[in-house]
């Protein structure tokens, strides 16, 4: 049994042709429509399963037809009259004039993102059948039902320095098993111990998912994210980019709670807020806590926007983003997080600026032992945003 998966976004591509390789079928791939009707016609398969969402649109279809996938539809039911092939559409978009035009051209099934693997699998058995000779799939601690292939590619960059004895490691692997629409780039800052041997150890067998940016000297934090976030944005798979503390005192239930909030809203940049509140579990050192009190005052009176934490390491962002405001290096080390919204500022304007951005309260943050920034740091800040002040006025 022959499957064609159709698909922009890499990650998508490798979890699939995994996922039903190891259900015993054949799959082939291509990630572009003119690259697909090429692979239909040469291997003639048992099922196509396409995006509908595909780059390389043409201008001959209408305002409808114009989302690609739908071409690949055409082609193989109107232009090869083939109504034999079993054709499955997957896909984010929600747009009901869509997915009727699918069904119209002749589609099989339609499935919505996120979707589990094991749902895939089920389909595409009820569709094509089982093949008799199924390969033994590799064993993972998760199973197919908990792995998921999201709506959209995101990109997460983790700045790291000196993190060999506090990386947890397990919890990055299952959550890039456990979420196969997302890519971690962990960024090593120069580090003196043997971070860069556990991150490549960390990202072994799984580097389609897991990889890792040497900046080979300490630059600070500020630098290993940003030429992070200008690394994974040159990599058109990515729809959102964001970033991550290496400590995970923001967890990735609030970080996919970020990605899910501007995946489906308008915003170009959501980050978390570690605001006290009913059901949140907040916690930071009492003295720690006053001092950010104090900072966060003289941040709002520099920015003169409405924000109450600018300084939690969990952000995400589109892409026009960072390639805005990015570019240029930081002047400072450790509130670069305040840089970046006076270059929104700079470029967007106060108002639409504010329209653009989104703080999001979180449901947990652990102040995390052995963070970097002591009082003293603390302190400093105050002299680092007379720098922003005055840079940026």
């Amino acid at each position: 049994m022959k499957i064609l998966i159709i698909d922009d976004q890499q990650l998508v591509l490798l979890s699939l042709e995994k996922a039903l390789t190891d259900l015993g079928y054949e799959v082939h791939s291509a990630e572009n429509v003119s690259d697909a009707i090429i692979s239909y016609d040469n291997l003639q398969p048992n099922l196509v399963i396409v995006d509908i969402n595909l780059s390389g649109k043409t201008d001959s279809l209408d305002a409808v037809e114009t989302s690609s996938g739908l071409e690949v539809v055409k082609y193989i039911r109107q232009e090869k009259q083939d109504n034999t092939t079993k054709v499955m559409v997957l896909s984010g978009n929600t747009d009901e004039e869509i997915i009727v035009k699918g069904f119209d051209l002749g589609i099989d099934d339609y499935m919505k993102k996120p979707l589990s693997l094991s749902e895939i699998g089920a389909r595409v058995k009820r569709l094509i059948g089982s093949n008799l000779n199924v390969k033994s799939p590799n064993i993972t601690s998760e199973k197919p039902s908990e792995q998921y292939i999201q709506n959209k590619c995101i990109g997460i960059v983790i700045p790291c320095y000196n993190e060999e004895e506090r990386l947890l490691g397990e919890e990055f692997k299952s959550f890039t098993r456990k979420n196969l629409g997302y890519h971690l780039c962990f960024v090593n800052d120069g580090s003196k111990d043997r971070t860069l041997e556990v991150l490549h150890e960390l990202s072994k067998g799984r580097e389609d998912y897991i990889s890792v940016y040497d900046c080979e000297k300490n630059g600070g934090k500020a630098e290993a994210v940003r030429l992070g976030m200008l690394h994974l944005a040159k990599q058109s798979q990515f729809d959102y980019i964001g970033f991550l503390d290496a400590d995970l005192s923001t967890n990735f239930d609030d970080f996919v709670d970020l990605a899910d909030t501007i995946t489906n809203s308008k915003y170009k940049l959501v980050f978390g807020s570690r605001m006290a509140r009913m059901g949140a579990d907040i916690t930071k050192q009492s003295a720690r806590a006053i001092i950010s009190k104090t900072i966060n005052f003289i941040i709002r009176k520099i920015l003169g926007m409405d924000i109450n934490d600018t300084q939690c390491g969990a952000k995400i962002m589109t892409k026009d983003v960072i390639e805005k405001t990015f570019q240029e290096k930081f002047i400072t080390q450790w509130i670069f997080d305040v840089e970046i919204f006076m270059r929104m500022k700079k470029i967007y304007g106060t108002k639409q600026t504010q329209e653009l951005i989104l703080e999001k309260p979180l449901n947990r943050w652990i102040h995390a032992d052995g963070s970097k920034l002591s009082m003293k740091d603390s302190i400093k800040i105050v002299g680092q945003l007379g720098q922003i002040a005055v840079h940026y006025r």
